[in-house]
This record gives structure tokens, C-alpha cells and sequence, in this order.
């Protein structure tokens, strides 16, 4: 079995999202003046790999504390966008592995250094077929399932409404498309709408 890490690193000063709060990691006991080393970290929830639970746009969406772990572990498929502007229906259609139960959108968005402003993102009939086709997690390596400008976040809506959640800022770019088992586990915050993951494909 081959081991897949698919979690982008986690670095103070790392790109997030424009507004988000800055990734910062600190000390509040160092060796060799204090017994132990100790870490202090702050840092967005929605920081580096991480996923989107429904309270991220529903205002009485679970926390992702709540969200069942088995939409978190199973059989993922690994597709790669190509050279598609956009994921529509019609191209999820012909790509779309039959009984997918979790989706990987390899778009290579980070392909350029900083935080990037565009990738072929999904519109909301390409989510509604997500929803049809029984589909439990999104996941992809862009920041977001909807375009940078959207205002509104409809893909968000029609999928976290649907208790899909939505792993984003994973790290695609050495894995091939194909067949994976996926482990994603989000921290369980009581209160939260998303969590950092440690998001890994187990190739058998």
C-alpha cells in the first residue's frame, strides 16, 4: 500500500484567502529555557487543506464538529480537470466515474506562486448533479468549488445543503487520476464551520 500525503503544508505567512486572518505560529516555551517546547498557533479555519461544513453558509448548518466522519473516509476518485474553463454538467457527466462516492477535482490552481484568482470552478447545475448522482464529499486542490468573485457561494449552498461537505486546498498536483482511498478527518470543533484536515489517498 502506497501512502499519498495530500496536505499542503502549513507555514507561518502561507497565501490564504484575501481577508482571512494571517497563519502564524509562535512559542510560548522554548528549550532550552523552559522544560518542553510549546507551540502557539493561529491561524483561519479556513487555513491550507481544510474542509467546509454546512454552518460555513447555512445559518442553522451543523458545525463541522457534527458532520458524520463516514462522508470523511472511503473510495475517492482523483479526475483532472484538463483544460476545462469551467465544470458544467455536461462535462461532469462524461467524466464522472459510475458510484463516485467522493469526487477529487485535480485543477492545479496553485500552479503559480501566491494565492491564486482563478480555476475551472463548478456552477450549480454541476453540483445539483453531484447531489443526483449520490455523491458524499467534494474535494479538489483550488480554493474553492465556486469562482474567486463569487459573491454568493451557490455551489457551496447547493452542496453543503445537501450534507455534502467540501475538502478544499488539497495537494493533487503528484497523484494520478484514478481509484484512491481517501481519509480526511476534520477536527471535531464543537462550534466551528470548517477544520484543517490531514488528507491522505492510500493507493492499493
Amino acid at each position: 500500500m502506497r501512502i499519498h500525503d495530500v496536505t499542503r503544508p502549513m507555514v507561518a505567512g502561507m497565501p490564504v484567502w484575501p481577508g482571512d486572518p494571517p497563519c502564524r505560529c509562535g512559542w510560548y516555551a522554548r528549550l532550552p529555557d523552559d522544560v518542553a517546547n510549546g507551540a502557539e498557533l493561529s491561524f483561519g479555519a479556513h487555513t491550507g487543506t481544510h474542509v467546509d461544513g454546512p454552518l460555513h453558509v447555512l445559518m442553522d448548518g451543523a458545525p463541522i464538529g457534527r458532520v458524520p466522519l463516514d462522508a470523511f473516509i472511503g473510495p475517492a476518485t482523483v479526475v483532472d480537470t484538463g483544460g476545462a474553463a469551467e465544470i458544467g454538467p455536461e462535462w461532469l457527466a462524461a467524466h464522472l466515474p459510475g458510484h463516485c462516492e467522493r469526487l477529487l477535482l485535480r485543477t492545479r490552481a496553485w500552479s503559480e506562486p501566491g494565492f491564486p484568482e482563478g480555476w475551472p470552478a463548478l456552477t450549480p447545475d454541476a453540483a445539483r448533479l453531484l447531489v443526483t448522482r449520490g455523491v458524499r464529499l467534494l474535494g479538489g486542490d483550488a480554493p474553492s468549488p465556486d469562482p474567486f468573485e463569487s459573491k454568493d457561494l451557490p455551489v457551496h449552498h447547493v452542496l453543503l445543503g445537501a450534507g455534502i461537505p467540501i475538502v478544499e486546498n488539497l495537494l493533487l498536483d503528484d497523484v494520478s487520476p484514478g481509484a484512491y482511498e481517501l481519509i480526511a478527518l476534520p477536527l471535531r470543533l464543537a462550534e466551528a464551520d470548517a477544520s484543517p484536515v490531514r488528507a491522505v489517498l492510500l493507493e492499493r
